[in-house]
């Protein structure tokens, strides 16, 4: 159990020490720009997990793919554009099995076309740690609990034009780390947001004599917008949730009627303040002013709104534009599908090592047939020693044409 012990205290640590993670003499800060790990944390990061197998396997695009049934996480503006009128689909993913066995996340959702125009949406995300053995400082059993943590969304998107859609996904989120045991004398609890995405989606179909169809795909999503959040009563302190910008941009080429071909690139930034450098003494213990704040030496107080952190975010590395510039993931996902009942996909994910070093490669298929469909993603990381290797994700999916019995035999007919 000592691993899982280990494991909750880093989860606590991105919730409750946000601000205070990276901790320089500001005599040796590199100005140059070279790199220094500063990574950005915050609370509930489980929210940024791509939950579904058709995403995992394309390195975690999906803010411009096709519409699909999980399209709540990625960008839930691309919902009017699916074929059908309503779908469900359950994912699972074992999670972090390099390091535990009981790990993992689940997820459900659907979606309901109530015109060609409009859409509704509704997604539950559930993040389990396993069972945990807590002791006290003395190591006395406190007891097993399992902390959990689990967001409910419920989304509304909208046309504006035939290839223009927009979408407004509100969220509750609930954390629970510590199953209310006391850290350092005081009793924690669970933790409660409220939050919203709002996403754009374009698609447009290129038609030209000569040339194979082909379909151009945009995508724009900031996800987690809400409250911070905290995990004791009486706190002053309350951490920022993982608002996240994504932007995407996709390409499908229809060889013939059998063959089809898509290319997707994306790129995240999380909108949060980044932890600032501060200034040390001798024994390099921060240097507090008289009001016992944190005097910073470089980089801007992280202690703000959250609606100034969004904006914040753009300009307060330390480490200048340079810095700013490695706060940008980037991915590339490919999707090839046969006669759409067989597909098989490949991505890349990239992330700065000296922000979190999240560097992996994906692949995975699926198979589809009348209103069924199951997709698996396995990931694979560039170092062998990563907690993230070896990880897969499973996805079933239910695709209908309308919920009336006789017209749903009637689409199994056809297809």
């Amino acid at each position: 159990m000592v691993k899982k012990i280990l494991l909750v205290i880093s989860f606590l640590a991105f919730s409750l020490q946000f601000g205070f993670a990276q901790v320089i003499n500001g005599q040796n800060y590199d100005y140059l720009g070279r790199g220094y790990l500063n990574t950005i944390t915050t609370a509930v990061p489980f929210l940024l997990i791509a939950p579904d197998s058709r995403a995992g396997a394309m390195g975690d695009v999906g803010c411009a793919t096709s519409a699909d049934v999980n399209s709540q996480h990625h960008n839930p503006a691309k919902y009017v554009f699916n074929k059908n009128k309503f779908g469900i689909s359950l994912a699972y993913s074992p999670w972090l099995r390099k390091l535990v066995n009981d790990i993992n996340l689940a997820y459900l959702s659907t979606y309901y076309k109530i015109t060609d125009m409009d859409a509704i949406s509704f997604s539950l995300r559930y993040f389990s740690l396993g069972d945990i053995d807590f002791k006290d400082e003395y190591g006395q059993d406190m007891g097993t609990q399992r902390p959990n943590e689990f967001a409910i969304d419920l989304g509304y998107a909208r046309k504006l034009t035939d290839e223009l859609s927009i979408a407004i996904t509100p969220r509750f989120i609930y954390s629970n780390l510590t199953a209310g045991q006391y850290v350092q004398g005081v009793e924690s609890q669970a933790g409660l947001a409220g939050a919203a995405d709002l996403s754009l989606f374009y698609e447009k179909d290129l038609r030209a004599k000569g040339l194979a169809n082909s379909t151009i795909r945009f995508g724009f999503n900031i996800s987690n917008m809400g409250n911070k959040i905290s995990y004791s009563s009486g706190t002053l302190r309350r951490d920022f949730l993982p608002t996240n910008l994504k932007i995407g941009l996709g390409y499908t080429m229809e060889f013939d009627q059998y063959n089809k071909l898509s290319l997707v690139g994306e790129i995240n930034k999380l909108l949060v303040p980044t932890p600032p450098v501060y200034e040390l003494d001798s024994n390099n213990r921060i240097i507090y002013d008289a009001a016992n704040n944190p005097i910073i030496h470089k980089g801007k107080n992280p202690d703000v709104s959250v609606f100034m952190g969004m904006i914040q975010s753009f300009y307060d590395a330390p480490g200048g534009f340079k810095e700013e510039m490695r706060e940008i993931a980037w991915a590339l996902g490919m999707e090839y599908s046969y006669r759409n009942l067989f597909f098989a996909r490949f991505g890349y994910f990239h992330e700065s090592k000296w922000k979190g070093n999240r560097q992996y490669f994906t692949v995975g298929a699926g198979i589809s047939y009348n209103i069924f469909a199951l997709d698996v993603a396995y990931l694979f990381t560039t170092d062998q020693h990563h907690p993230l290797e070896n990880t897969l994700r499973f996805t079933l999916t239910f695709d209908f044409a309308s919920f009336n019995k006789s017209e749903i035999k009637k689409q199994n007919k056809l297809n």
